[in-house]
């Protein structure tokens, strides 16, 4: 019989590994289950990788707290990799994963077996809470100031110059609100005092009042993945001859013998490992623009994979091999209508499209790829310009467009592809909630 406990790891890019916690130690038993739960923080922009190790815990350390074992003197039983998005996106988040010999660590084969993982979206990511208040003997005064409290709520007197002034803050947090509620009583408003000592204030007569608390639970975006939403990868490619002959090492699009990617491919790929687990059938459409097929006129719409109707390609390295067959069988074509240097020669049609496109469940990343000047794709992230106003006057209906510059994953703790992604599901839930539809319990 085997006392066998788990320790959950998380892996860097690195390959180091860092503890997030370990599982209880089950007595006498070759068919273990354990209790314990271990936090992990979801990301959805990134690969998580997760290591799981199981460790058979000698008898006379069962007196020891788990957190205190020392695994050198325990026996390894194996160990099972996998990412946190392979879990989530499985029916009913459960993972069966074959236990296998470590890199660091020996076992005895005869041992392995299968290690089942679920996981399970803790409640307090889908509380929500709905407040009113109200103020008593509130006095208007011409005072201004900034705060870097973290959680503050503030009184303004509104002008309808859109210069509100600052009549007075409280700082509180959500259980501090909801005990203000349940006791009805009110908290002072406060204003910073005119000294260079950051904790004087001056105390006003003005009181706040929680007049309303409700706390209620609502869908999550991982609610609606383990619903059964999936998200579908395509791509399209800018071939423009802006982008240098492929054959020369200075182009964008040259494919290093060596197998280092270039621009594209980077971008192809990181966003495309991570989207990859949202789509059980990872079937991606693939399409190029800007280039001029053998024997054929100028195409801004041309599937990769040399097909005339079938743009979808197999996995990731399917879309790769379709960028670098497209390479060889087209050559780069100018004009251009959305030019890698930054110039957008159809913009307003653009505009429309994406204007049009934003009623739809649909996400656009804009790599840009190169080093050239940006300022009109930026224009085209709302979250970097004005808002985006159609030819015929209509805005978008919600944010779903992103754009980032390739070159900012240099010398940038954040990379380019994680500020893109990070902004999906937020997108996602602006287009489920507005519409009203909820996830499949």
């Amino acid at each position: 019989m085997s006392n066998p406990m788990v320790i959950l790891y998380s892996k860097s890019k690195e390959g180091a590994l860092e503890e997030l916690g370990r599982t209880e130690v089950i007595l006498n038993s070759l068919n273990p289950s354990w209790n314990a739960r271990i936090n992990v923080h979801y990301q959805f922009e990134v690969l998580q990788p997760l290591v799981f190790q199981v460790y058979d815990i000698d008898p006379q350390f069962h007196d020891v707290s788990e957190k205190m074992l020392k695994l050198e003197e325990q026996q390894f039983l194996g160990e099972a990799v996998c990412l946190l998005s392979e879990v989530i996106t499985k029916p009913n988040r459960l993972l069966t994963l074959k236990l296998g010999v470590s890199e660091h660590k020996l076992a005895n084969p005869s041992k392995f077996g299968e290690l089942i993982v679920q996981a399970e979206e803790s409640a307090g990511s889908k509380a929500i809470m709905e407040m009113v208040f109200r103020c008593s003997d509130l006095e208007i005064k011409d005072l201004l100031s900034k705060s870097e409290n973290p959680l503050i709520i503030e009184c303004f007197n509104f002008s309808s110059n859109g210069k509100h002034d600052l009549v007075g803050k409280i700082v509180k947090s959500v259980a501090e609100l909801e005990k203000m509620h349940h006791s009805q009583n009110g908290e002072n408003l406060f204003v910073p005092a005119s000294t260079n000592d950051s904790h004087s204030k001056e105390v006003l007569k003005t009181q706040v009042y929680v007049e309303k608390y409700l706390e209620n639970n609502r869908n999550t975006f991982l609610d609606y993945i383990s619903s059964g939403c999936q998200l579908n990868f395509m791509v399209a490619v800018d071939f423009t001859a802006s982008n240098g002959n492929p054959r020369l090492p200075d182009s964008l699009h040259y494919i290093d013998p060596t197998g280092r990617p270039n621009a594209y491919q980077r971008a192809m790929l990181e966003v495309g490992d991570v989207l990859q687990y949202y789509d059980p059938a990872k079937r991606f459409p693939s399409w190029g623009f800007g280039a001029r097929p053998i024997d054929g006129p100028v195409s801004h719409c041309f599937n990769l994979n040399g097909s005339t109707y079938q743009p979808e390609v197999e996995g990731i390295q399917g879309i790769m091999s379709a960028y670098i067959s497209a390479l060889r069988n087209v050559s780069l074509a100018g004009p251009t209508l959305f030019d890698p240097d930054g110039v957008v020669t159809d913009f307003q049609e653009t505009i429309d499209a994406i204007i049009k496109a934003s009623d739809f469940p649909l996400s656009i990343l804009v790599v840009g790829v190169g080093g050239a000047d940006f300022k009109e794709m930026e224009f085209l992230d709302p979250n970097k310009g004005e808002r985006l106003e159609s030819s015929t006057g209509r805005v978008a209906s919600r944010d779903m467009i992103q754009f980032a510059p390739m070159k900012d994953v240099h010398g940038s703790g954040i990379s380019t592809v994680q500020s893109l992604l990070a902004e999906i599901p937020g997108q996602f839930m602006t287009y489920m909630r507005t519409r009203e539809i909820q996830s499949v319990s």
